[in-house]
């Protein structure tokens, strides 16, 4: 016989199924119908983006000056050579979340991951091949590995290494680094039978990591980022906390003739100012037009000179993501096409 609730029906059990040291199966029920997909699907996204894992990011190599160069006595060149350490799956043993190591190779052999080993450093995948030399090579280089979350590509690095020049030196090729220790997450969600009612769920994820980290490790810490996010809103139970914002429209905060003042009257620095005039943006009313995403797609548009860009506009009271109310946004449209024509 079916009866009322008053609350959503709380799920009591956890099972866990260890299927190889780097796959595990989680599966948590009963929960009432829609709640299961509910909570697995931004688990899943938090599991693929926000575990933390280590990468190398950027390497030196002794008579190499960038990744189209070469080196005598070595079957890879350089931009094989930095695949392959790409695929290298490291974990710095210590607290620190980056270190610097430094290897010298000679006379004929196959270079593996775990020939990187040492105090301070692991290879999780010690078989995989990092380079063949012969007898007349002498192959040195250094590789920073650094500790972080999702993926930095080579660009970003490059900024970020220009802002620690003291401790990077130039000689140093900046890699994307894919810091993502989680390869695959997947989750099903099944009916089950409570009581007399068969719409009932259970969730099963399946968890596969590259080694740098358990699965339910990884799973632990997903729960964990959720929590720590979510907790924002407990200031809405203390309104004092809470910062009251008045509701004013779009058209009484902007005036249009902000919005059509010149990129190059921003006093921007050479390198930004050049990636927004070969993008053909040419008035602040372009960028306020975009959203973040298109921003950050701008070609040679580096993490440095995207901060810069993000500061000025601040200043100016125009964020960068395209919220313009569509009033403003249509005549501001209508503004740049006289402008341009």
């Amino acid at each position: 016989m079916k009866k009322f609730v008053d609350t959503p029906f709380l799920p009591t059990e956890v099972e866990i199924e260890q299927i190889t040291d780097n796959s595990a199966k989680i599966t948590a029920f009963p929960f009432e119908s829609g709640y299961a997909i509910t909570l697995a699907h931004p688990l899943r996204r938090l599991l693929m983006s926000s575990s933390v894992g280590y990468a190398p990011i950027a390497v030196k190599i002794e008579g190499a000056k960038h990744e189209f160069d070469s080196i005598r006595g070595m079957l890879e060149d350089i931009a094989l050579f930095m695949i392959n350490l790409k695929n290298l799956r490291f974990k710095i043993k210590g607290d620190q979340e980056q270190i610097e190591v430094s290897y010298t190779f000679n006379e004929s052999r196959d270079i593996k991951g775990s020939d990187l080993e040492n105090d301070d450093l692991e290879v999780v995948n010690g078989d995989a091949h990092l380079a063949t030399i012969n007898s007349d090579c002498s192959l040195t280089f250094s590789v920073i590995v650094q500790k972080g979350i999702g993926y930095v590509p080579s660009e970003d690095i490059r900024d970020m290494i220009e802002n620690i020049r003291d401790m990077i030196e130039k000689e140093y090729i900046p890699m994307d680094a894919f810091f993502t220790p989680v390869k695959k997450v997947t989750y099903d969600i099944e009916k089950m039978l409570v009581e007399d009612n068969p719409n009932y769920e259970k969730v099963v994820f399946t968890v596969t990591t590259d080694g740098q980290i358990s699965p339910i490790d990884a799973f632990k810490e997903s729960i964990s980022i959720m929590y720590s996010q979510m907790s924002v809103f407990n200031k809405i139970f203390d309104l004092s906390e809470v910062k009251m914002v008045e509701n004013t429209t779009e058209e009484s905060a902007v005036d249009l003739k902000d919005l059509i003042v010149k990129i190059a009257d921003l006093n921007l620095s050479a390198r930004s100012f050049n990636s927004l005039d070969k993008a053909g943006i040419k008035y602040i009313g372009d960028l306020a037009l975009m959203s973040e995403v298109e921003v950050r797609s701008i070609k040679n548009l580096g993490k440095k000179s995207l901060e810069e860009i993000s500061e000025k506009f601040s200043e100016l009271g125009f964020p960068i993501d395209g919220t313009l109310d569509e009033t403003i946004a249509s005549a501001l449209r209508k503004k740049l096409e006289q402008l341009k024509s």
